[in-house]
């Protein structure tokens, strides 16, 4: 009598049969796009000094382009150095419903393995689709409960993720996926005590996950054999990850092949926490209002109790972040700068901006309530009620994320973050726009090791 398929041997076979030819072009523009965001990160963040800690480990030269950077790396530090630069200023794309980061896990590790290879566009282009298409689909396994269990979703599902990734961009046999699988799941590593600080550790997630995810589909294509039963098994992933709830698998494969949710990966238009986003917006509006921010009382925000461990508590050390990485974090400072500022960007969290008092005042004044029909984590909606001095009370909502799935950005707006990101990195505008135009291409190149030449 056969056996069913265990869930790695059903993804498995659909990474081995996946062909560019059958991709919709929604899902290659979001592939592209993916791209495009993420080579703009990494030229941002180029010269900062958590980038530099990262190079300062990395020993050896290699064949792999560390975006940014004259020197090449070998495919471990390269996936590592870029996933880190991509993540490491939480501007880059998210999926509502995880939430996970797709592009600054699977780019890197993808674009590692199609370099050191001198792979085509269209094994890049495979590789990508696939990757981010597990990464959405495995956040909707068990949602909520790996962040209850102390682990960054990106990190732990990015590793099996990634390792998709590589084995639909190396041409890996089903068998040797499964195996990529089993032996992600043992490389997946990735815990969220940098709150407790605003240390610096989620920035290397995704990069770490993005090397070991090439690591695993290496080591299944030379031989190395990983547990079939990975995902479901007694001691598999979500067993160790997610140990609250009973997985739900249907996710991993319904309409896989015909229903792309990568597709609705969203953007970001500002440098922090996505769920805080469309409370900016709410802020910004506030602001534009022309209210003073002496009349302003108290604000309290509708949430998502599955935000508040992360973006609102403890709420003391939220209102005064005790740093920039931690200001990112905190939806009272995120919102209270944005009142004053009318926008957000990677000047509203240098270090003199955390310590102005107006703003510090202000978010002293945010607060939050528990909202139990609050769609998080499948939809981010934003919310305040700000009562004022005199007892007047103005309430605005966002309905959803801007970037998201109902309100994506524009390709002009992906383009212009892009240049804007290149141009902060140090980049001439001529140079920006000449690598840009090179990334929207690189889906037909010969060899994708060409993109970044140059």
């Amino acid at each position: 009598m056969t056996s069913a398929p265990t869930e790695a041997q059903r993804l498995g076979a659909w990474l081995s049969a996946l062909d560019t030819r059958d991709l919709p072009p929604p899902a290659i523009d979001t592939a592209s796009r993916l791209l495009i965001d993420v080579a703009g990160l990494c030229l941002a963040a180029r010269n900062a000094d958590y980038v530099r800690a990262v190079l300062a480990s990395l020993d050896s030269a290699g064949p792999c382009t560390a975006i940014g950077h004259s020197l090449r790396r070998n495919g471990f530090d390269a996936a590592l150095l870029n996933g880190t630069a991509a993540h490491g200023e939480d501007y880059d794309d998210t999926f509502e419903g995880g939430p996970v980061h797709a592009g600054a896990v699977i780019v890197p590790s993808v674009l590692a393995a199609c370099e050191r290879e001198a792979r085509s566009g269209q094994d890049f282009l495979r590789g990508l689709v696939a990757g981010a298409e597990l990464m959405c689909r495995l956040s909707l396994v068990a949602p909520i409960a790996i962040h209850r269990a102390g682990f960054h979703p990106t990190a732990v599902i990015g590793a099996l993720a990634a390792s998709g990734a590589v084995s639909a961009a190396l041409g890996l046999s089903a068998e040797q996926s499964v195996s990529a699988f089993g032996i992600a799941g043992s490389l997946a590593s990735g815990i969220i005590e940098y709150l407790a600080e605003g240390t610096w550790t989620k920035r290397m997630h995704a990069g770490w996950a993005a090397q070991s995810g090439l690591r695993a589909a290496l080591l299944a294509r030379g031989g190395f054999l990983g547990p079939r039963t990975v995902l479901e098994g007694r001691h598999g992933f979500f067993s160790a990850f997610a140990p609250s709830v009973r997985p739900d698998f249907s996710p991993l494969t319904e309409a896989l092949g015909a229903r792309w949710l990568m597709e609705t990966i969203a953007f970001k238009p500002y440098p922090c926490g996505t769920m805080t986003q469309p409370y900016i917006d709410c802020a910004i509006e506030l602001g534009e209002s022309g209210i003073a921010p002496d009349a302003i009382a108290e604000i309290v925000c509708e949430v998502g109790e599955g935000t508040v461990h992360r973006l609102w508590e403890p709420l003391a050390a939220k209102q005064h972040p005790p740093n920039p990485y931690a200001g990112k974090f905190s939806t009272p400072y995120c919102m209270a700068v944005a009142f004053f500022d009318h926008r957000v960007g990677f000047a509203q969290f240098a270090p003199d901006r955390l310590a102005d008092p107006a703003v510090l005042g202000l978010a002293s004044k945010i607060h939050y309530v528990i909202d139990p029909k609050n769609e998080y984590p499948r939809n981010f909606t934003g919310h305040l009620r700000a009562t004022l001095a005199d007892g007047m009370v103005l309430e605005i909502r966002r309905p959803h994320m801007r970037g998201g799935a109902h309100a994506p950005l524009t390709s002009a707006e992906i383009r212009e973050k892009f240049l804007a990101n290149a141009l902060y990195g140090g980049l001439s505008r001529e140079e920006a726009e000449t690598m840009l135009a090179t990334l929207e291409r690189a889906f037909t190149a010969a060899d994708i090791s060409t993109i970044f030449a140059g």
